[in-house]
């Protein structure tokens, strides 16, 4: 089973300049919770019982948040609106924390939790994507797989070829319905992308992927990538990848966070 989870928060959120130069793309309101605290829900939901957020020295509010505020119990208490804590409450699971010095890269930022996965396989889940289902939560999606093949899977979402060039596209092998054997992996391709099959922020991987990760040079921008690691595993390890069911908000993406906080408050999935 699939028990820990790794969330990268520590890059600079250069996508959303300049807001995120004092708040941090995973503090985002979204209704009355930010992005973060949803993602959170969803580890959860889908049996996860470990966090290790990756941070940064600039990430002080994601700490905050999901640390007890003794001033503001103490001041709803006198007021008496406790209540207001517990109308969304913090999720209860335990979390830690590691510092990444550098934003060096999504591949680096996931070697920082080596020691925290141990001999496990584990989960990342990317703070940028919140994919609201229905049904089963994403990550939940990825450990049926994972539980059944026994292999890393990748999660997907097929994607408008004009917005592939922001993800790791594959090209894949059809295994079952909705599943992929994948076959290559391209980060960020600014042409011919080899499907319209793009990662969608849910991984799950085998402690391999730390080798990989270690045995990387950085590339041109002096980042580590995970895709490169994913495809240099690729001749040795069977890497699945999954399409998951529910829709997709890249936070990143300002069209698409605007369309999360318009959705919801048509759907009214926050009646906040």
């Amino acid at each position: 089973m699939i028990k820990k989870a790794i969330i990268p928060a520590g890059g600079f959120g250069t996508r959303n300049l300049p807001v995120t130069k004092v708040i941090p793309k995973e503090m985002f309101p979204v209704g009355s919770k930010p992005v973060i605290h949803y993602l959170v829900e969803e580890l959860k939901e889908s049996g996860i019982e470990d966090i290790l957020m990756v941070v940064s020295s600039h990430k002080n509010l994601i700490v905050d948040y999901f640390d007890s505020s003794l001033a503001l119990e103490a001041f709803l208490a006198s007021k008496n609106k406790l209540h207001l804590l517990s109308e969304h409450p913090i999720p209860d699971i335990r979390i830690h924390y590691v510092r990444q010095p550098y934003a060096k890269g999504l591949g680096d930022a996931i070697s920082f939790g080596k020691q925290f996965a141990g001999k496990e396989p584990f989960a990342v889940v990317l703070p940028d994507d919140l994919i609201f289902s229905a049904n089963q939560p994403a990550l939940g999606q990825l450990i049926e797989a994972y539980t059944k093949y026994q292999s890393s899977v990748i999660g997907l979402k097929e994607t408008k070829t004009e917005d592939l060039h922001h993800y790791g596209v594959i090209k894949g092998e059809p295994v079952e319905k909705g599943l992929y054997r994948i076959q290559d992996i391209v980060e960020k391709p600014k042409q011919n992308p080899p499907s319209h099959f793009a990662a969608a922020g849910r991984y799950i991987f085998t402690p391999d992927i730390f080798n990989e990760l270690e045995a990387l040079e950085a590339d041109s921008g002096g980042e580590v990538q995970v895709t490169d690691a994913i495809k240099a595993s690729l001749g040795a390890c069977t890497v699945y990848g999954k399409l998951l069911e529910g829709e997709r908000y890249d936070i990143g993406l300002q069209k698409d966070y605007l369309k999360l906080i318009y959705d919801m408050l048509k759907t009214e999935k926050n009646p906040q």
